[in-house]
């Protein structure tokens, strides 16, 4: 096994300006080491890794990392920034950065090596160390975790002049002195301890310490899952607490024995994946937070832990510890977990969506809109016709689309109950499917499925029958409640909701169909791939189940209004550069592909840094090109694709006009917005809305050319 990292993989003076300069710099030279196969690979892979969760820590400590399979084996590069970096650690830049590399199939004992190193980043010593050293080897030797002697910065010993030889003599002989004085004192302490009075039998005897097991675990399990575990065991032992943790990371998945859980007074969950096996801590006081909570606050989380057992608080209902729950917080009100909850079920949906939407696109393209009514491929198929391959496309797609609705309502009653709603929630919107009640159907069958399971969930139920629980019990119930429910109750009303929406959207014609879109776009771009924008996204997906003019022409709008923003950002960066920071013009740069791809998410960057100004320009433009899509009657069959399915559109041409349009109205408009701000920053964009331009930081401001 190599060194994880030597000499020409140390840069003490970094000069990128942003991490993702940072990161090319750093991996540049792990290719230069031959431990990276493809530098542009691997830095997408670190730039997904990066887009999960920022990787900056509090102490000025930065570690972008990845697992990937441009990595030829895993390898740790360090930085060192004079100036710092911008990793997104709330007390501010980073000075120290670590490019951790893995690939995808690490072994252990290289993985175990750098959760060594994630563990020595929460020890400040170790920290100052590497920004105190001069010397590339050395520095690499001190994340190798070696013993570095200080270096040299005196004489030799034969060089030293005689007054100084007396000076150290003299020095060495205080010390000895010093020592003699304390071991005579110790000695002087002894006798006296020793006649310590035992103490009285009806004093009260020392109470237990406080017992608390923890799971760590992040969504590469690299770094953030060990320096989780090892902050939690620092601020552990600072105050008086016993504490295991469990660390779900890469170098192995060690289980905690069930007797130390079993002791265990309290439990905490620091996690951005997934728990394995959550149901061995049920029943205990738990906090559930995200994996940066323990790193940054675990001082908290203990004192929180402490507090939920002292009232006696058992688990949470499984819905708080549900994926879409984790960020969220314990006073969260009904809207909000029902957002979530919702959030669920869509997230899990779009890929089948995408997916099986595509090929089925791709179908059309190949073999023309009759392919639909093709045979079945595993009755005929004949290898040399397009008509055979177009016809495997459409029914590979329509299974996949065919799953759209039961996942939806599964992963809605998961978000709710966690694992055990999987089951009522896919059978009660399958039932959705079978009595036609569709994509309201599913919403409703997972609401259901959720609300059931944790009800059941609720009910006390003897020791010896817990076992059963989660994999008989509460399937069996659930499935027949909901079964029940979806077939005899509310199943045919909304159905009958089902039919006339998509009546209604085929009978959709001039000014409806125009306010329609307007709505759409305005909805696609408030809050740029948020909840708002799902619900609009998820309303034109549905209506592809059953398509007609009115659906086709509700899913072209709202995908040419979700294209906007990003393209408009990217259009802004290049005509008028100078108004936006030189992270926001390189932004700009990605922008161009994510918006054509129909990635709204692409204009985010630009929103959270001026909202005020590029929102209310984004909404307009997206509804300018809704409108439009509508009025020039433009229809789409693919739920996803952006300029690369315009061969499938109705009214191809027109479409790239309204989406012109709409790319024109908010540039136009996030121009005149910000230039209407009269100020640059020191890197020559606009000063953003945390740089008040009042009090001393008005004096660095100058105006912006007319």
């Amino acid at each position: 096994m190599s060194e994880l990292i030597t000499a020409d993989l140390v840069d003490l003076d970094l000069s990128a300006e942003t991490k993702e300069a940072a990161a090319r710099s750093l991996a540049e030279r792990m290719v230069r080491a031959g431990r990276v196969t493809d530098l542009d690979g691997f830095l997408a892979d670190v730039a997904a890794r990066e887009a999960q969760m920022p990787t900056g820590l509090d102490g000025g400590i930065g570690i972008p990392h990845c697992r990937s399979a441009h990595v030829a084996e895993a390898t740790l590069a360090f930085g060192r920034s004079g100036r710092g970096i911008d990793f997104g650690a709330p007390d501010g830049p980073a000075d120290l950065i670590f490019l951790i590399a893995a690939p995808a199939g690490a072994d252990d004992d290289h993985l175990t090596i750098l959760s060594s190193l994630a563990r020595r980043l929460m020890d400040g010593e170790f920290t100052g160390a590497l920004r105190a050293e001069g010397d590339a080897a050395r520095a690499a030797a001190l994340v190798r975790g070696e013993d570095v002697p200080p270096a040299e910065d005196v004489p030799p010993a034969e060089d030293v002049p005689p007054a100084e030889e007396a000076a150290s003599a003299g020095e060495a002989t205080s010390a000895e002195e010093a020592a003699s004085a304390e071991e005579a004192a110790s000695a002087e302490e002894a006798a006296p301890a020793e006649e310590v009075a035992a103490p009285d039998a009806d004093e009260a005897p020392t109470p237990p310490p406080f017992k608390i097991v923890a799971v760590t675990s992040c969504p590469t399990g690299i770094a953030h899952t060990y320096m989780a575990a090892e902050s939690l065991q620092k601020a552990a032992e600072s105050e008086g607490v016993e504490l295991a943790v469990e660390t779900q990371g890469s170098a192995g998945f060690g289980r905690l024995d069930p007797a130390v859980i079993a002791a265990a007074d309290a439990v905490v969950f620091a996690h951005d994946v997934e728990v394995r096996d959550k149901a061995r801590f049920a029943g205990k006081p738990t906090v559930d937070v995200g994996v940066k909570a323990a790193i940054n606050r675990p001082g908290e989380l203990i004192a929180e832990a402490r507090d939920k057992a002292a009232r006696g608080e058992a688990s949470a209902p499984v819905a708080a510890g549900a994926p879409m729950d984790r960020g969220g917080e314990l006073g969260d009100g009904y809207a909000t977990r029902l957002r979530k909850w919702l959030m669920t079920g869509v997230s899990y949906m779009v890929p089948f969506v995408a997916a099986g939407g595509l090929l089925i696109a791709l179908a059309f393209a190949i073999g023309g809109y009759e392919i639909n009514e093709a045979k079945s491929v595993a009755d005929h198929f004949v290898w040399t016709e397009v008509a055979s391959w177009a016809a495997l496309l459409f029914q590979i797609g329509g299974v996949a689309f065919g799953f759209l609705v039961p996942v939806l309502a599964g992963y809605i009653a998961y978000g709710m109950a966690d694992r055990p709603g999987l089951v009522p929630g896919f059978v009660g919107g399958a039932i959705a499917l079978t009595i036609n009640a569709g994509f309201l159907g599913g919403l409703i069958a997972g609401l259901i499925a959720g609300a059931v399971v944790m009800a059941i969930q609720r009910v006390r139920v003897p020791a010896p029958l817990r076992g059963i629980m989660p994999v008989v019990v509460i399937p069996l119930i659930s499935s027949a409640v909901v079964g029940f429910l979806m077939f005899l109750v509310v199943g045919k009303p909304v159905a009958s909701l089902q039919s006339a929406l998509t009546d209604w959207l085929g009978g959709l014609s001039g000014a409806n169909a125009i306010i329609l879109g307007a709505v759409l776009g305005l909805m696609m771009c408030f809050d740029l791939g948020g909840p708002l924008n799902k619900v609009a996204y998820t309303f034109a997906v549905g209506g592809l189940a059953n398509p007609n003019e009115g659906s086709l022409k509700v899913m072209a709008a709202v995908m040419a209004a979700g294209m906007v923003p990003p393209l408009a950002m990217a259009l802004a960066t290049t005509v008028r550069g100078r108004l936006f920071t030189k992270a926001e013009r390189e932004n700009g740069k990605a922008a161009w592909v994510l918006g054509a791809s129909f990635i709204t998410e692409g204009a985010i960057p630009f929103a959270a840094a001026d909202p005020l100004r590029v929102i209310p320009s984004a909404m307009a433009g997206g509804a300018v090109t809704g409108a439009l899509s509508m009025v020039f009657g433009c229809t789409l069959r693919a739920p996803h694709g952006g300029v690369f399915v315009i061969p499938l559109i109705g009214q191809p041409l027109l479409y790239l006009v309204a989406i012109a349009a709409g790319t024109a109205v908010t540039t136009g408009l996030v121009v005149l917005l910000k230039g209407a701000r009269g100020t640059v920053s020191a890197d020559g964009g606009p000063a953003g809305p945390a740089e008040a331009t009042t009090g001393a930081d008005a004096d660095r401001k100058v105006p912006v050319a007319a």
